[in-house]
């Protein structure tokens, strides 16, 4: 029986919606508790856009998250983050202008990592589930050590400044290149603690070795949160082409693909062995991120050659244009998905 001065818990649920759908939901001066669109106007508060150019044929789209407590939704800022909040779940967004910051990027990733944790402990939501980065030209040199390695220098040191783990246990995230615009990023959290989850064909991110730059990237291959009303979502961060630590397929787009299918239905794998939830590759909901336009329909002949192109992932797929955070992908895809069931201990 719950204490009459317990918060009671809020459920979450998601739903991928056309721009029109989305800004329709927003009547009487109440918008819905968040959104991260894709292609969508930059001056909607309530939904902190990704800076990329939208390759899909249906245009601007949306991850439109709900809450089961609406009347509890504020907004604010905590230093340089943007945020919405219920009391139990909190949807962020942080951007920096380099060009008009007098700091390197390595200086900005942690200026914006340490604003963002200080949001979520300011709004009591301590746990992150997810987490989007993009970055200006992040294969591009940033004097002497290429600029997603300089972002992986500042990341990591908010993480261990803060007490946050930075290695086993760190949420799931992506980091792609976006061609114009500020560094952004784009954070889910709540008051419960996700179940990170790797996968089998690969070497774990924060373990890569120093080849790949002096500090590792900090993120999990994907993370399951129990969302409430029954329901577990599962998160996974970008993935693509590497089988170890290694890429396979150098400048094979189809391959690359193809492996990237492979690997999510590792991760997949891996997750339906944590609980009760069972998820399925064709159920995903992904966005893709192709690095040059002309391959796009390259990709997305695999994608439906290999789930059907009536499967859901295939169908409500969002292409957009972005840099892999290695020169030698061509293609990454991200993606999340809810089913009913729970987690194990």
């Amino acid at each position: 029986m719950r204490a009459q001065d317990e918060t009671p818990s809020s459920h979450l649920r998601v739903e991928r919606l056309s721009l029109p759908a989305s800004l329709a939901l927003a009547v009487d001066g109440k918008a819905p508790f968040a959104a991260l669109g894709y292609g969508t106007p930059h001056g909607v508060a309530w939904m902190p856009t990704v800076n990329a150019r939208v390759l899909s044929a249906n245009g601007a789209m949306a991850d439109v998250w709900h809450v089961s407590r609406p009347q509890h939704v504020k907004s604010g800022t905590t230093g340089i983050a943007r945020w919405r909040t219920d009391g139990h779940w909190l949807l962020g967004a942080i951007d920096l202008d380099e060009a008009t910051e007098k700091q390197g990027l390595a200086e900005l990733a942690h200026r914006a990592y340490r604003d963002l944790f200080k949001t979520l402990d300011q709004a009591g939501t301590p746990h992150l589930q997810r987490i989007w980065n993009y970055l200006p030209q992040i294969n591009a040199d940033g004097g002497g050590l290429e600029r997603y390695r300089q972002f992986n220098l500042g990341r990591q040191e908010a993480f261990l400044e803060a007490g946050r783990a930075a290695f086993e246990g760190a949420p799931a995230a992506c980091a792609l290149g976006i061609h114009q615009g500020a560094l952004s990023i784009r954070f889910l959290a709540g008051q419960q603690a996700p179940l990170p989850v790797e996968n089998p064909r690969q070497v774990s991110a924060y373990r890569y070795p120093e080849t790949y730059g002096p500090r590792s990237p900090t993120f999990s291959r994907a993370a399951l949160a129990d969302i409430g009303d029954g329901n577990i979502a599962l998160f996974i961060s970008g993935t693509a082409s590497i089988v170890g630590h290694e890429t396979v397929h150098h400048g094979d787009v189809l391959e690359q693909t193809r492996e990237t299918l492979r690997n999510l239905q590792a991760v997949i794998a891996a997750a339906n062995e944590r609980g009760t939830a069972k998820f399925s590759l064709a159920e995903l909901d992904c966005v893709v991120y192709v690095r040059h336009p002309s391959d796009t329909e390259a990709v997305r002949s695999i994608i439906e050659g290999t789930l059907g192109a009536d499967a859901p992932m295939a169908r409500h797929a969002v292409y957009l244009e972005a840099d892999i955070c290695r020169s030698d992908l061509l293609v990454e895809i991200e993606a999340h998905t809810v089913a009913a069931g729970l987690l194990r201990a």
